[in-house]
This record gives C-alpha cells, structure tokens and sequence, in this order.
C-alpha cells in the first residue's frame, strides 16, 4: 500500500468497478420474472426445433444435397445466442435511449420496406427479404420499433390534447400496410393492425373512432379476399373446413397424434408431412411429440407473460411506458395466438412464426431484441414509490 495508507486505483480497476455497478443496477431494476419466463420460451423452442428439424431437413433435402437431420437446429442455435445478445444489450439501455433506438430502427425499417419490391429477393411468390450480405426481413425488425414509435406519439396528448395523435398514427398504419401488402404481407398486416389498435383504446380512443376502426378492419378484410388470390384461397379453405390434405389440417392431425403425453423426442411421425414443420407448425409437432400438456404449457406461459406485463405496468405513471409495454407485449403474444390458433383451425392460415419458438433468422433476433426493449422500458427502480397513473382520468380529459 503507497505511503499514508491510501490506495491508488488505477482506470482499468474504476472502469471494471463501473461496468459491474451498472450490471448490478440493471440486475436490480429489471423484471426477473419476465426475463426467466422469456428464457423459457427460448429454451422450449431450442428443444421443439431440435424435434422438428429431422422432418424439415428430410422435406427439403435434394439428389444433390442433403441435408443432416439436426440442420436446422444448429442453425437456429446460432440465431438465438445473436437474438440473446440483442436483447441484453437492448435491455441495458435507459428508457430514453431505448425509444429513440427503437424510433430510429422503425424509420429505417419502413425505408427498408420500400426497397423490398424493388430489390428484394422473392420465396414461394412473396418479396419479403433483402439481401446485405445475409438474408434480413424487415417487417420482423419493424415490429417492436413500430409499437413504441406509435406509443410515443400518442403519449404527446400528454403535453397537448389538441394534437391529432390519432390522424397522424393512422397514417403511419395506412403507409405500413401498403408496403406490407406489395409484398404482399396479409398476415403482418393484419398484426400491425392488431397493435395499433390496442395502443390507441388504451390511449383514449372514443367510442365512436372505435367503431369506425372496426368497420374499416372488416373492409380491409372483404378487400383482401377479393383482390388477394392468397388470402381468398386460405380463407375459402378455412371457411370450407379445408381438405384431408391441407396444411392447417394435416397440422391438427399431427398436433392430435401425440395425444395427451406425446410420443416421445423424434419419434412423432405424422410431423414428417407438414411443409413447414420448424416454423409456421412448430405448435403441432410440440403437440404430437410432447402432447398436449406441453401444448398447455406453452400457452399458459404466454398468457403469464401478458399479465405479468400488466402488473409491471399497474403502479407506472408515465403514459409513454404503459403504452409502448403494452403494444410490445400485443405484438408479441398477439403473434402467438395467431400461430397457435391456425394450429388449431380457428384461424385462417397465416404464414407466422410461434415468437421465441419457432426456427428464425430475423424473426429470432428482431423478437429477442423486442423482448430486450420490453425489459429496458419495465425496468424500475424498486426503492423508489410512483404515483399509480390513472387511465381512465386522462381518457375523460
């Protein structure tokens, strides 16, 4: 120890005591339960990929090229440990950080969305994908910037009742949804749609827009299925019950086939006839090799996370927070009841990944650092009290 006693310390040693205050302020002030049920669904998902990829890999195999039985599942490994890192560094930021990333991601996606048409690489007659070097989808990233970019612009009637937050957010919806469309993209359309809608009731919308918004949801519905030869096939086929083998039939088979327990890790065999075994229908092979009570399990978790969620957000006094946790929560357990519904048959066939589940490039990452932005904007200080914010007072305003 240098002479009197005092210890010198050097910048590296400050730096490394810096960086392990702030892991450990984050540690604290981040919603643990939220973070360990996420977990969860990532680890489930690694399994029922490792469980569907033997089908996929033997579907997709060629004369050519062959492809190993667990193919897919070292390749969805790879995306996870990338969407991971997203979503912590997503989850360290302060909150004002995390919405003017998410701001910028959402600007830069829909800039995205318009070269999609002109430069994007097409997969079974859909142009979703541009190529940088890797494959990216940019409606995937677009989600969770979109659901807090719309919650901070209707938290300005905060400031000024007078400004058209609605007008404006519509025309947000209405410009994402005709580049979705020239895809086309019904099925993200529909969920964009979905979370607008959740943020603006909880905004305040009156009662009046609301029913005008729903007529408008059922008008793009009719005009889909008359000049939308995808979506007018999918819902004919959903309305006629489909056929012995249609894809939403074939998956309630296989989902059926494992009955309550299942058959066990690879040996489900009505999975080998579903084309998309690792993604769109993951549900179903969850169902037929690990049973229903699985299947349970899986919905029950998304269902805890939502109201998990809900509790976060019972004590928070800022509009923009309980806005932009609700959206990216509708977005993410929207997306999960859709799939699980289609998987069901109670749901027209919609061509969407189970979130933190299913195989994924993009959509791994962009719902991983979705859930990171989630947990940024939760996060609390537990030593501080907040006065409760009162919804029901600010939409009387």
């Amino acid at each position: 120890m240098p002479e009197g006693g005092v210890r010198v310390v050097g910048h590296g040693a400050r730096f490394r005591r810096s960086r392990r205050s702030e892991l450990l302020i984050w540690w604290r002030e981040i919603d643990r339960m939220l973070l360990g049920l996420i977990l969860f669904l990532v680890v489930i998902g690694a399994i029922a990929v490792a469980a569907a990829s033997p089908a996929s890999a033997r579907r997709l195999s060629t004369s050519t090229k062959s492809l190993g039985d667990l193919y897919f599942f070292w390749i969805h490994l790879r995306w996870v440990m990338v969407g991971l890192i997203a979503m912590f560094f997503a989850s360290v930021l302060p909150k004002e950080a995390a919405r003017r990333g998410a701001i910028i991601l959402a600007g830069a996606m829909i800039l995205a969305l318009v070269l999609v048409p002109l430069l994007g690489s097409e997969v079974k007659g859909a142009k979703r994908w541009l190529w940088i070097g890797f494959s990216l989808q940019p409606s995937e990233f677009l989600k969770p910037g979109f659901a807090i970019a719309i919650a901070w612009i209707l938290s300005w009637r905060v400031r000024d009742p007078n400004i058209p937050v609605i007008g404006i957010t519509i025309g947000i919806m209405v410009l994402v949804g005709m580049l979705l469309m020239a895809q086309p993209d019904f099925g993200s359309t529909v969920l964009f749609g979905g979370v607008w809608f959740v943020l603006a009731l909880l905004s305040g919308l009156p009662i009046t827009r609301v029913l005008w918004c729903m007529g408008l949801g059922v008008v793009g519905v009719i005009a889909a299925y008359l000049f939308y030869p995808n979506a007018t096939n999918r819902i004919d086929s959903f309305i006629s019950g489909g056929s012995e083998f249609d894809q939403v039939d074939l998956a309630m088979r296989t989902l059926l086939n494992g009955g309550w327990s299942g058959t066990g890790l690879w040996l489900g065999s009505r999975k080998n006839s579903l084309p998309e075994a690792h993604t769109d229908y993951i549900f179903s092979v969850i169902g037929e090799e690990f049973g229903l009570v699985a299947c349970g399990v899986v919905v029950v978790v998304y269902c805890v996370i939502a109201l998990r969620v809900l509790i976060r957000l019972l004590d928070e006094e800022d509009l923009f927070t309980i806005l932009a946790a609700a959206g990216l929560t509708a977005q993410l357990v929207g997306q999960a009841f859709i799939n699980i519904l289609v998987n069901l048959q109670l749901f027209p066939s919609k061509g969407m990944t189970l979130p933190l589940i299913s195989y994924g490039g993009s959509s791994t990452i962009a719902l991983l650092a979705g859930v990171g932005l989630l947990l940024a904007i939760t996060r609390r200080n537990p030593y501080l009290s907040r006065e409760k914010f009162d919804l029901s007072e600010f939409t009387r305003k």
